[in-house]
This record gives structure tokens, sequence and C-alpha cells, in this order.
């Protein structure tokens, strides 16, 4: 076969199962070396270059993205991937009890409040738009064992308390810079002193003394992890566009870093809805 031409079926397995066994390392603190994985890998594939053995990797993230995984980092989530990967990868990671361990204990872990040390090295640009799947066709999976372990990072009330209280610190040190130590001091964590129900969890101030209401999505993983919103905060973000920010902080165990999204979270988000409220019929 010529190099470029379509992956076959033991191509895509031996690609996947490689993919897997550095996620299960990742998901476990250990370290590996990516470019010896490819090396190791090549010799599997018909003449494959490593760009596309990359780019095969970079779709598999979004695969695993779909089945509720986190991914790899530096393998950024791709879109338009074969019906096949989507096969491979469900049969590969349904019996991977190893993989499933690493999953679940790396989105259960406990998290503290980490340091903040250089508040402008936190901040990067958000991600462009880009479709990393096929989310407008829901794909059911009717398996014995539904395990979407996104879902339950996000359940993660540590990990959700320690990200708002880096925010807490990040939008104090921010206004005490402008030399607006009275806004600094305002700062207030209302998800804890006015309840959860607002619809944001801290309130901030604009350097005019305008106030800024911040919702918080904290995650362990790459920045291009999905994450949930509550149809509270969807309306609150609509209600109040204008003073309404998403803050995501993303790699947070290991290197906090941040980007924001203004206004009305329908502006810079597709909606996927993965659950009803379900009433009788009368």
């Amino acid at each position: 076969m010529a190099k470029g031409g379509d992956w076959s079926r033991l191509e895509v397995e031996a690609c996947v199962a490689d993919y897997l066994r550095m996620l299960t390392l990742e998901l476990n603190g250990q370290r590996y070396n990516k470019a010896e994985h490819l090396r190791e890998l090549m010799p599997k594939l018909d003449d494959r270059s490593r760009p596309s053995i990359e780019f095969k990797h970079c779709n598999t993230s979004a695969v695993m993205i779909a089945f509720g995984y986190p991914y790899i980092n530096g393998y950024k989530p791709r879109g338009n991937y074969q019906g096949m990967l989507l096969d491979v990868v469900g049969a590969q990671t349904e019996p991977n009890v190893a993989l499933q361990e690493a999953a679940q204990s790396a989105v259960l872990r406990p998290a503290t409040t980490a340091a903040l040390i250089n508040p402008g090295e936190v901040w990067v640009m958000a991600p462009k738009p880009a479709r990393i799947g096929e989310p407008a066709v829901y794909a059911p999976r009717f398996s014995p064992a539904k395990r979407d372990y996104l879902a339950q990072e996000a359940r993660n009330r540590t990990l959700g308390r320690a990200g708002e209280l880096f925010v807490l610190d990040l939008e104090a040190r921010r206004l005490h810079a402008a030399g607006k130590k009275t806004l600094s001091n305002r700062v207030e964590h209302v998800a804890v002193t006015q309840g959860d129900g607002l619809g944001y969890d801290v309130l901030s101030f604009e350097e005019d003394g305008r106030e800024r209401f911040i919702e918080v999505k904290t995650t362990a993983f790459g920045e291009l992890t999905p994450f949930f919103v509550s149809r509270n905060e969807l309306e609150r973000s609509k209600a109040d566009a204008e003073r309404y920010w998403l803050y995501r902080l993303f790699d947070f165990r290991e290197r906090p870093r941040a980007f924001d999204l203004k206004g009305a979270i329908t502006g810079h988000c597709q909606l996927d809805a993965v659950s009803y409220l379900a009433r009788l019929a009368i």
C-alpha cells in the first residue's frame, strides 16, 4: 500500500493500543517518551509517516472524549475520524481494566488549592472553535458499564472548590495590581457565602467598579476537555451576558492555566443534551 492510503484495521488497532498504553501511564502519573513510542509503533504500520501517526493519535483523543475519557496531553483532539476508529477504541477500552482503574483514580483524586506564583503565566488564549467529534448526532453505546470519567471529574467537589479558590486569589491579585485595593478586598466566593444557586461562583469587579460574575470550571486534564454547565448557569450567562465570565482552568494539578469566555455560554460552546428531566404525560 502506498504511503498515505487508507488505514487497515490492523494498523488502527496497533495505533490505538499504543495510545491507550501511553494514556494509562499518564493517568497514573508515570513518565514515558512519546518519541520512543512512535519509533516502536512505526514498524507495525504500513509505511506511515510520523505526522500521520500523530494525527491518528489526535483523532483518537477526540474519540476518547466521546467515550467520556480524558485524552493525552500533546495530542489535541481532531475530528473527522473514521468510523473504524470509533469501533476499535470501544473494543479496546471496554476490557482494559488497567486503563479504567487509572482513569477512575485520576478523576476522583482529591485536590487542594494550587499556589498562584505568577498570575501572568496562568492566562492563555481561548481555543479556536473546532469540531472535535460528531456532537450533532448522538451515537448511543449500549454497554453493561457506562463509564463517563469526565462527568465523574466534574462531580469532584475538592477539585471544583480548589479551582474556585484559585480564581478568588487570581481576581484579588488582578485588582490589587491595578491599584484597586478596595475592590480587591470585596472579591467574594459567593458559591460559599450565598450558596451555589446563583449561576456563578465568584463575584469580582472590573477596574471601574462594575460587577463581574465568574463561573469556574476546573479540570486536571487538557484545555479541550469538555465541561458541564447547569441550566441555571446557562440562563444566568444569557441574562447577565455583559457581566458574565466563564473561567476554564486546565492542567490544574500540574501547571494551572486558564482561558476565559465572556458573555452567554451559547456564544462560545456547542451544547449537547446529556440528560433530561422526565415528567409523566398527564
